[in-house]
C-alpha cells in the first residue's frame, strides 16, 4: 500500500499544491466533459494514443480546482499505464482504498482513470463505484475495445462517450499561434498564411506534441514512436497477435494505399493469409483507431457488403511516417483530412460510385443526402463534377448539398458549391457560398 500511495502522490501534484502542465486549452472538449459530468453518469474519453486525452484530463482538473474551487484532494488521477501500478492485483480497489484511507474519504470526489483498458475486469469495479452514486467518474482509453469487451454491458446506458481526435485545423492554427476570427473578411485577409499552414497540416497531421515540435526530424521520430506504441500496445498485446509480421505488412500496405478501394481477396492473395485473418486484423486496426474502412452507399445491406471498401488513416502525419509515399499524395491526404473531419463531426457517411465516383455521401437525419468530392487543385477534373451530377440524378428525391472541396476555387455552379478546403475545415457554411 505504501508503494501505491507514493505513486499516487507523484501522479497527483495538486494534492500538495504543486504546479502541473496543462498545455493549450482545447475548450470544445472541456465544455463537453463538464456538461456530461453534471449528469452524474460516467464520462468516457476514447481516442487514439497521443491524441491529447491525458492533457485534456489535466485541463479539466485545473478548471475544477481554479474555477470551481474544488478541494484538490477531492480529485484523484490514476494512470493505469504507470509501471508501479499496472502489476498490482485488484488495482482499482487497492487504489481507491489507499486514496480513501490516506488522502480523502469524502463523497463527491472526482475519480479519474486514464488508459483503464489495461486493467483486467475494470468494468466490474467501475460499475460498483458508480452504483454508490457518491462520486464523479471519468475514464479514458486508447482503443474501442474499451467499450467493446464482453463485460462492457455492465456500464451500458451509464456513460457518455467523447471521441478525442488529433487536432482539427482550427486547433492546429491555434497551436501555431494563429487565432482566426470566424469573420469571413478577416479570414480572407489571412488566406495565404492559412493556406501555407494547411500545406503543413496536410503532411504533418495533428498530433499535439508533433504540432508543437519545430524540428522536422524530431516530428518524424515522434510519429514513428506513436505508430509503434499503437500497434504494439493496442493491437499486438491486447489481442495477443502471433503473426506480427503479417499485421505490420497489412497496415503498411493500407497506409501506402490511402483513400483507395481494397478487396479482402486481393489482400489475402497479396499477403498469403486467409480471409478471416485479414478481416480480423483490419477490425483490430480500427479498434485501435489507426485505420478505418468506408463502406459503399446503398439502401441495401447486401449491396453495401458486396462492394469493396475504401481505407483511411486517423492522421496524415502518422501515415506519412510509416508508409510508402507517391508523388500524387497531396490529393489523397486532402481526402483523408475530410474523412477524419467527418468522423469528428459525427456524420453518417459512405462513398458511392457509378460511372463516376463520389468521395463522401452524408446521410442526414432528415433522410437527405449530401455529396462531397475532394479535388485539392484549382484545375477541377470534370470527373469530380460528373460524379456529383450522376449521384444527384440517381437520388434526386433525396437531394441535399452538393460540394466540391478545392484548393482555392470558390463559386457556385449548376447547383454545386465549390469551396476551398481550408474554409470547409474551419466550418464556413457551404449553402449560399459564393
Amino acid at each position: 500500500m505504501d508503494e501505491i500511495f507514493d505513486t499516487l502522490v507523484n501522479l497527483n501534484p495538486w494534492w500538495s499544491h504543486k504546479k502541473f502542465e496543462t498545455g493549450i486549452l482545447r475548450d470544445r472538449y472541456i465544455s463537453k466533459i463538464k456538461k456530461y459530468l453534471s449528469t452524474g453518469e460516467i464520462v468516457v474519453l476514447s481516442g487514439v494514443r497521443r491524441s491529447g486525452k491525458t492533457t485534456l484530463l489535466y485541463q479539466l482538473i485545473s478548471g475544477l480546482i481554479n474555477k470551481q474551487n474544488i478541494d484538490p484532494k477531492k480529485i484523484i488521477f490514476v494512470n493505469c499505464d504507470e509501471p508501479n501500478l499496472n502489476t498490482t492485483e485488484n488495482l482499482i480497489k487497492n487504489v481507491i482504498d489507499t486514496y480513501r484511507q490516506d488522502v480523502c474519504s469524502e463523497e463527491q470526489t472526482y475519480l479519474i482513470f486514464d488508459e483503464i483498458q489495461n486493467v483486467a475486469g475494470w468494468e466490474k469495479w467501475i460499475k460498483s463505484i458508480y452504483d454508490l452514486k457518491q462520486h464523479h467518474i471519468i475514464i479514458s482509453g486508447s482503443s474501442s475495445h474499451l467499450l467493446d469487451s464482453n463485460l462492457s454491458h455492465l456500464i451500458s446506458g451509464r456513460y457518455f462517450k467523447i471521441n478525442v481526435f488529433p487536432l482539427d485545423f482550427s486547433e492546429y492554427l491555434q497551436f501555431n499561434n494563429f487565432n482566426i476570427n470566424k469573420d469571413k473578411i478577416l479570414a480572407a485577409a489571412h488566406k495565404d498564411k492559412i493556406m501555407n499552414m494547411l500545406k503543413h497540416y496536410l503532411q504533418d497531421g495533428g498530433f499535439p506534441r508533433v504540432t508543437l515540435e519545430k524540428d522536422a526530424e524530431l516530428k518524424k521520430e515522434y510519429l514513428k514512436s506513436y505508430y509503434d506504441s499503437i500497434v504494439y500496445k493496442d493491437i499486438i498485446l491486447l489481442y495477443e497477435i502471433r503473426n506480427v509480421r503479417i499485421l505490420r505488412e497489412l497496415i503498411y500496405y493500407l497506409c501506402s494505399n490511402l483513400a483507395n478501394l481494397h478487396s479482402y481477396k486481393k489482400l489475402t492473395d497479396l499477403l498469403k493469409i486467409d480471409y478471416a485473418t485479414v478481416k480480423e486484423y483490419l477490425y483490430y486496426s480500427e479498434q485501435a483507431k489507426i485505420l478505418f474502412e468506408l463502406q459503399y452507399f446503398s439502401y441495401s445491406i447486401k449491396t453495401q457488403s458486396r462492394n469493396n471498401k475504401k481505407i483511411y488513416c486517423i492522421d496524415n502525419g502518422l501515415r506519412n511516417a510509416v508508409s510508402f509515399k507517391f508523388s500524387r499524395d497531396e490529393g489523397r491526404l486532402a481526402e483523408n483530412l475530410v474523412f477524419v473531419e467527418l468522423l469528428r463531426r459525427e456524420k453518417e457517411f459512405y462513398y458511392w460510385s457509378g460511372k463516376n465516383e463520389v468521395d463522401f455521401v452524408i446521410k442526414n437525419k432528415d433522410g437527405s443526402l449530401d455529396a462531397i468530392n475532394v479535388s485539392y487543385t484549382n484545375d477541377i477534373d470534370e470527373r469530380e463534377v460528373l460524379g456529383i451530377k450522376e449521384f444527384r440524378d440517381t437520388f434526386d428525391d433525396k437531394a441535399g448539398e452538393f460540394v466540391v472541396l478545392t484548393k482555392d476555387v470558390s463559386k457556385t455552379e449548376d447547383g454545386i458549391t465549390f469551396i476551398p478546403l481550408w474554409k470547409w475545415l474551419l466550418g464556413f457554411a457551404t449553402k449560399g457560398h459564393s
